[in-house]
């Protein structure tokens, strides 16, 4: 059927409608929403259903009968097969107004908030621009890498990533070139590069299945960093049930040391780090150039990229990590005036313990009967100014509340998902704060991911 795209959704997808008709919906105004991937606003598209649900349908386009102007030919070989990127066919350019709106569209239909500030754009280079990446591992029936295809969790074999830095992709065909010779490892599930910012240096982490030997993991560690000497380090992780990882080997390193502007940081393997080598400088001037103040809370601080430059301008920081192994690299990493605290945001704003909220079953019971950690710890004054920086799930309820009571008098949030920033803004914007600024700084070309950073004040 030939469907008309009215416009791009958060996720990648086109959004079309059936007729009336054909929705069985004659007498009760618009057709069935259908989601079409790899599709552009304005595009009339001869597509196939793929999947029909009762309130909405999948499908795949077929052929595109009348093109946007904003479509160009994808660089990338394995693009639409590969699941990883969902742009490649709209110039960068057009990228950026799409995901500009889908913000904007988000903001309005969940907070009903109409931004009277503009969207600052951030661009990145388009390509080569990530520094970490992750690829899936077999050995049977022959060796191969790559993504998961896309909508799926089937192996897409992929020998060069253009998204990835160059010294990633080299590192891919030495990958390649391991596996081929069959010295790749049974039970080794995914290898992780991480590039240092001047791409000479790299950390390699594996996730291994439970039955993994040791002694092989070690080996196939030790030829790869003997086969390409930019590696420096192989950390070798054993998957557990319900996603806990234990350490299983170590060859070589274990961290590297990431240059910013601001700052050195190390950063182990298994730390969360921002992945856009060419946006990091900018991203931390965005959140804390021109602060100041006597204190600020930095919550979800990951290794302390935004807590080590708020200590040039702000007397005293607080920095909550959960994750044992960024707040090892963030005590390691941080200011002399600073407060580093290990707990999650929830337990720091509320004293409430979380049983299960950190890495092992002992810390879980350790924090069940102690009270995390609104005591010694909590500020005694209110802080100046404090950001959170919190995974794609956005906010906890309870920390939302906490932080609108808090009543500091500015907020700077640091989203990665558009759809729970909106959410978490509502008990924000009911306790009196309004948006002075918004940014939308592109971390992830070539895909539906979006980052923003909306400064709040009250």
């Amino acid at each position: 059927m030939l469907l008309e795209i009215e416009k791009l959704i958060y996720g990648g997808d086109g959004l079309a409608r059936l007729s009336a008709v054909s929705s069985g919906n004659k007498d009760r105004g618009r057709g069935k929403a259908v989601f079409i991937p790899f599709v552009l606003a304005g595009e009339k598209v001869e597509a196939a259903i793929t999947e029909e649900k009762p309130g909405f349908a999948r499908a795949r386009a077929a052929a595109i009968a009348e093109p946007s102007p904003h479509r160009i030919p994808p660089p990338c070989p394995y693009f639409g097969r590969c699941g990883g990127c969902h742009y490649q066919h709209a110039t960068y350019e057009h990228q950026l107004e799409i995901k500009k709106e889908i913000l904007r569209e988000n903001l309005r239909r969940i907070a009903k908030l109409e931004l009277q500030c503009q969207i600052q754009l951030h661009p990145s280079p388009p390509w080569n621009y990530r520094n970490r990446s992750r690829l899936q591992v077999r050995t049977h029936p022959e060796f191969a890498a790559g993504y998961y295809k896309f909508a799926s969790h089937e192996l897409l074999p992929v020998e060069e990533c253009p998204i990835s830095s160059p010294l990633i992709n080299r590192s891919i065909a030495v990958l390649w070139q391991e596996g081929r010779a069959g010295n790749a490892v049974e039970g080794v599930r995914e290898v992780e590069f991480f590039a240092n910012a001047s791409d000479t240096k790299l950390l390699l982490e594996f996730l291994c299945a439970p039955e993994a030997r040791r002694a092989s993991v070690r080996a196939w560690a030790e030829e790869l960093c003997a086969s390409m000497p930019e590696i420096v380090g192989v950390v070798a992780f054993r998957e557990r049930q319900k996603g806990v990882v234990e350490p299983l080997v170590t060859v070589g390193a274990s961290e590297l040391t990431y240059e910013t502007k601001a700052a050195a940081y190390r950063v182990s393997a298994g730390a969360f780090f921002q992945t856009n080598r060419f946006l990091i400088d900018e991203l931390v001037d965005i959140v804390a150039a021109g602060q100041s103040g006597e204190l600020a809370l930095d919550l979800y601080a990951g290794v302390g990229l935004f807590s080590t430059a708020l200590a040039r301008d702000i007397r005293h920081i607080v920095s909550v990590e959960m994750s044992p192994i960024s707040f090892r690299d963030l005590k390691y990493n941080f200011p002399v005036k600073g407060q580093p605290v290990q707990a999650t945001a929830e337990q720091y704003l509320t004293g409430k313990p979380q049983v299960g909220a950190c890495a092992s079953p002992a810390q879980s019971r350790s924090n069940a009967r102690t009270r995390l950690p609104r005591g010694e710890n909590f500020p005694a004054s209110k802080p100046d100014l404090v950001i959170v920086d919190p995974p794609r799930s956005g906010l906890s309820d309870p920390v939302a509340r906490a932080l609108a009571g808090l009543a500091a008098p500015r907020v700077t949030y640091v989203s990665c998902d558009p759809a729970t920033l909106a959410r978490d803004l509502v008990p924000l914007l009911a306790a009196g704060y309004h948006a002075e600024q918004f940014h939308l700084v592109d971390l992830f070309p070539q895909t539906y991911h979006l980052e923003s950073v909306v400064q709040l004040v009250r």
